[in-house]
């Protein structure tokens, strides 16, 4: 039998849409399947490359090779993602404060803190990561500080340490960054920063300290009492020779027994001028009588 148009339009409709919709999920299979594809590709990019930093350098670390001889720079490094791990080192100049109490040649104890400048050298950071580690300086610089520090103050008595600290410094400045090298670590100083003594050795030090102010200050009295002594002298040995030369003069001119004379009147009237009490009464008289000097102030009282 015929069908109806009806039913032959809608069958047609009906074919197209499923049509569609299956050109549509196919499209995003597709797409779901391009994007697990690209993220995927992402990811194993990603896992393929790692950046060193400035200041830093790294060691990688095969899984069937073992550690490799290769030290890679700074910038961004390809690598096998799983097999290959990188380790990066900080190759700046790294402060550690190393404190050591030992005792000294004469038996004192002292602590000594000691700073140290370090970093590793560069084309032996395989050979600190297989042997050391990350941590290296962690490991190495403590114990062979003290193992230094130990050797060197126990060849100087205390008060050597105090007079001959460069001599000391240098020594374990020396003496340190040989036995670094030995652990591929480079020192780029070495310094002693503080001494500390026992209290013992300490008093015994502020005692003498004492002691030599106390000899110096009287050694400044004996100097100082010597000095007076012969200015004492050399003035009188003055005097005594101006004396004679006074008395040599009287008996060559008595006019300087006049000048004296007149210079003890000037000093006298100079001072009744400053006295309130003290008035001067010039002589007018024809026949020259004397001048008078009255204290008036004087019938009051």
């Amino acid at each position: 039998p015929c069908r109806s148009p009806r039913r032959f339009f809608a069958s047609i409709t009906h074919r197209r849409f499923e049509g569609s919709d299956m050109a549509a999920a196919q499209a995003l299979n597709n797409l779901a399947r391009a994007a697990v594809g690209i993220g995927a590709g992402v990811s194993l990019f990603q896992a393929s490359v790692y950046d060193v930093d400035g200041g830093f350098r790294a060691v990688m670390f095969d899984r069937l090779r073992g550690v490799q001889k290769t030290v890679y720079g700074e910038g961004t490094h390809f690598r096998i993602p799983w097999l290959q791990t990188p380790h990066t080192f900080d190759i700046r100049m790294q402060p550690r404060n190393i404190a050591s109490t030992t005792g000294t040649k004469d038996l004192q104890v002292v602590t000594i803190n000691l700073r140290v400048l370090s970093r590793p050298q560069v084309e032996h950071l395989p050979d600190i990561f297989s042997s050391l580690g990350i941590d290296y300086d962690e490991r190495v610089l403590p114990s062979i500080g003290n193992e230094v520090l130990k050797a060197v103050v126990a060849q100087y008595n205390a008060e050597q340490l105090i007079t001959q600290r460069s001599e000391v410094s240098k020594m374990v400045r020396t003496t340190l960054t040989k036995r670094a090298a030995d652990f591929h670590i480079d020192l780029d100083d070495v310094a002693i920063t503080d001494l500390k003594f026992g209290k013992d050795f300490t008093a015994a030090i502020e005692s003498k300290q004492v002691a030599e102010q106390d000899a110096e200050r009287a050694k400044f009295m004996v100097l100082k009492a010597e000095q007076e002594k012969q200015a004492s002298i050399i003035k009188a040995e003055g005097e005594s020779e101006a004396a004679g030369l006074v008395s040599q003069a009287l008996e060559d001119s008595p006019a300087l027994v006049e000048l004296r004379r007149i210079e003890a009147a000037k000093d006298i009237a100079e001072t009744l001028a400053r006295s309130r009490n003290v008035t001067y009464l010039p002589c007018g008289g024809a026949g020259g009588g004397q001048n008078l000097l009255l204290n008036v102030g004087a019938g009051g009282q």
